[in-house]
């Protein structure tokens, strides 16, 4: 971490988010400080309050986020991580990862030649939200109205608070015993319940046009939960995120996944990350080439030679660089033949990235949090191989350094024994 720290070009960041800090007022928190916890956050897999809570205990975080002395209490309060990162957005993520690849390249962790030659794949960036059924959804939405109705002062003709919580405890247990017609029957009672409740607040509001902006929002997520069918596009599948998608990957553990998709790039060569973004509308793979390879020559200011991908990719339509599809067999050098037999190596990138990082569960809320918490996985993970590089030459010193000091040991000894027989 110490090493480490002296890599990163702190200057570089505070000049660029210099720009989003006032110079009236209060001083701002130092750019480093959010920056460095960010950088651990993410290279160690922690959340807010851990990161913050554990930098206390860390002399070696302390300075590597800019202290000189020891520091007692917590460097900040942990939301003012999240009001960062809705400051900086997704350019200011951007501009995080590029200066983990700068850092890559002082290291050697990385080399700029490997910049040619880069792997492109997607994977699915889940949500924190509970894997949603009709009946959850339907009863939810009707807690929502109702609580807003409380607030409010609005009077229900009736709020169901009894029967809905019991329809799906009931639909649950139905579903499970498979008694798929009961359960269906306990379903359609519940979507009769809160259309019941949907059209008693809009009778009740319209006379109030300060109610109206206050439910505005959530009664049209209501209206588009009632009419929405089993086969329609564009489902809502959670009141709190409504931006989450459906997303079938092929796997046969997990059919379907909850959340969006996101493009990951690296090299060929060093398994540095070099591109993440999150993008929304679940596209066709083949879509998202053109994008990936435009934030790779963003982030790393040199344009890619050569792309390897998977079969997905057919019918992308990038002409101005290379590109390989696996299972390619005619028309291939050795050299390339070689470099599309690593495509597969990003597989294992994804899974560190989901194991290691936060990229498995994504808590930041709305679309601007989807894709922020996707370019900040590749920060951290490219933390990890710069930390992992540094440690290389750490048991050769050790070894030295032992060596040293028996050495040393030794020669006192000789000098005792010598004492010792001339006494």
């Amino acid at each position: 971490m110490y090493r480490l720290a002296g890599i990163i070009d702190w200057t570089a960041l505070e000049s660029h988010f210099g720009q989003y800090y006032s110079e009236k007022g209060r001083r701002g928190i130092s750019t480093r400080l959010m920056v460095g916890l960010t950088y651990l956050e993410h290279a160690f897999g922690f959340s807010d309050e851990e990161v913050v809570a554990r930098w206390v205990e860390n002399p070696y975080w302390q300075y590597f986020c800019g202290e000189e002395y020891f520091q007692h209490e917590l460097p900040i309060d942990p939301s003012s991580l999240s009001r960062w990162r809705k400051r900086i957005g997704e350019e200011g993520a951007e501009v995080v990862l590029t200066a983990t690849v700068q850092a890559g390249l002082a290291s050697k962790a990385v080399r700029e030649s490997s910049f040619e030659r880069i792997n492109v794949d997607t994977t699915v960036q889940q949500k924190a939200v509970a894997y949603p059924t009709d009946a959850k959804l339907y009863n939810h939405a009707r807690e929502i109205l109702v609580r807003l109705c409380q607030e409010t002062g609005v009077q229900l003709r009736q709020t169901y608070e009894r029967i809905g919580p019991k329809a799906v405890l009931m639909a649950g247990r139905y579903f499970h015993a498979r008694q798929t017609k009961r359960g269906k029957r306990q379903v359609k009672k519940l979507k009769t319940i809160l259309g019941r409740v949907y059209r008693d607040v809009e009778r009740k509001i319209a006379a109030i046009p300060s109610a109206r902006e206050i439910f505005g929002e959530n009664l049209g997520l209501v209206a588009r939960l009632l009419n929405q069918e089993r086969h329609d596009k564009n489902k809502l599948y959670s009141l709190w995120a409504p931006e989450v998608e459906c997303i079938s990957k092929g796997k046969s553990h997990r059919k379907y996944e909850f959340g969006v998709k996101v493009s990951v790039a690296t090299t060929n060569r060093d398994n540095f990350v070099v591109g993440m973004q999150a993008i929304h509308g679940n596209p066709f793979d083949g879509h998202t080439l053109g994008q990936a390879l435009a934030q790779v020559e963003r982030v790393t200011c040199q344009k890619p030679e050569r792309c390897y991908v998977d079969r997905g990719y057919r019918g992308n339509g990038v002409e101005d660089v290379e590109v390989f599809i696996s299972g390619r067999k005619r028309g291939l050098t050795p050299t390339i033949s070689k470099e599309l037999g690593r495509r597969s190596a990003i597989e294992p990138i994804i899974g560190h990235m989901k194991e290691d990082g936060k990229l498995d569960r994504n808590y930041l809320k709305g679309t601007l949090g989807d894709k922020i918490n996707a370019i900040l996985c590749g920060s951290g993970h490219n933390l990890r191989i710069i930390l992992r590089k540094l440690r290389e030459f750490l048991p050769i010193f050790a070894r030295f350094l032992l060596a040293a000091i028996n050495l040393i040991l030794g020669q006192r000894e000789n000098c005792f024994a010598e004492s010792a027989s001339g006494y």
